[in-house]
């Protein structure tokens, strides 16, 4: 079963639950912030924060380690936790995680509300692109470093050398977890690498454009990101199913926008409840 933290208003009982996914390398802590800027001014909603396979502490699911199995993972999950979870969040990685879960969960009638992608192209990313992305470039560079380090903060010169910027190298300490000999990483990366093929494979268009599609779709673009082709941005339009626009935003919204990100995600909650 996943790991995960719920996240409330203090004293409050929400009445609305919804996942908030992180992305590949990432994990719940992540986006602990917007959960709570969000629970603050809107108490009856609750948030189910896991950390995705092969991520933080959830390393006990078998492969194969695709979109679709982390769909499913979040299934069991809202069963376990004897919850009714309407409306997923997802950033990168957790948000085509994200539109895998409502289209999964409606195929088996679940009450799916509205799904949200935060700058996560729901078709097949264009390979070129792809291959030059931060966070492929990111998991290459980390097969070379050898671990275990004897210090979290031996990763940040390593990356730094590697071209990667301070606050990503700083970001990455994050990932490093106390073990024999050292410091190793919190996620699998041979696991890490089926993901993002996984991710690369994965089409969410069909569902998207069938008429039988009921959850309002949301797709956060990061005006800066490298991920859109004009092809993909031109499909957007059609009964429930929106774009949303960030254009000071490079692809972490919520670092970079926290404030717009908010905006969206509150006007959102408003409407799905």
């Amino acid at each position: 079963m996943l790991n995960s933290t719920r996240v409330t208003a203090p004293g409050a009982t929400p009445t609305n639950w919804a996942f908030l996914l992180h992305g590949i390398l990432g994990s719940a802590r992540n986006l602990r912030t917007v959960a709570s800027r969000l629970c603050a001014e809107r108490p009856a909603w609750g948030f189910v924060m896991p950390d995705l396979r092969n991520h933080g502490e959830s390393h006990d699911e078998s492969g194969p380690h695709t979109v679709s199995a982390c769909a499913a993972d979040l299934i069991r999950l809202a069963a376990h936790l004897g919850i009714e979870v309407h409306t997923a969040i997802g950033h990168s990685f957790g948000g085509k995680v994200a539109l895998a879960w409502g289209e999964a969960s409606e195929a088996a009638d679940g009450n799916v509300r509205a799904v949200w992608a935060l700058d996560s192209p729901p078709g097949r990313p264009d390979l070129a692109l792809a291959a030059r992305s931060e966070v492929v470039r990111v998991v290459e560079a980390l097969r070379s470093v050898p671990v275990p380090l004897p210090r979290r903060n031996a990763i940040v010169p390593l990356l730094a050398e590697k071209g990667f910027p301070p606050a990503l190298a700083q970001w990455m300490t994050t990932n490093l977890r106390p073990g024999l000999g050292g410091f190793g990483w919190r996620f699998n990366l041979d696991a890490v690498e089926e993901m993002l093929r996984s991710y690369g494979g994965t089409d969410a268009w069909p569902w998207l454009e069938a008429p039988s599609r009921r959850a309002v779709v949301h797709a956060v673009r990061a005006g800066r990101s490298e991920r859109w082709d004009e092809g993909e941005l031109q499909r957007f339009v059609g009964q429930r199913l929106h774009l949303h626009t960030l254009p000071n935003a490079g692809h972490w919204v919520h670092v970079d926008d926290p404030d717009g990100v908010h905006r969206l995600l509150l006007a959102g909650l408003d409407a799905d409840r």
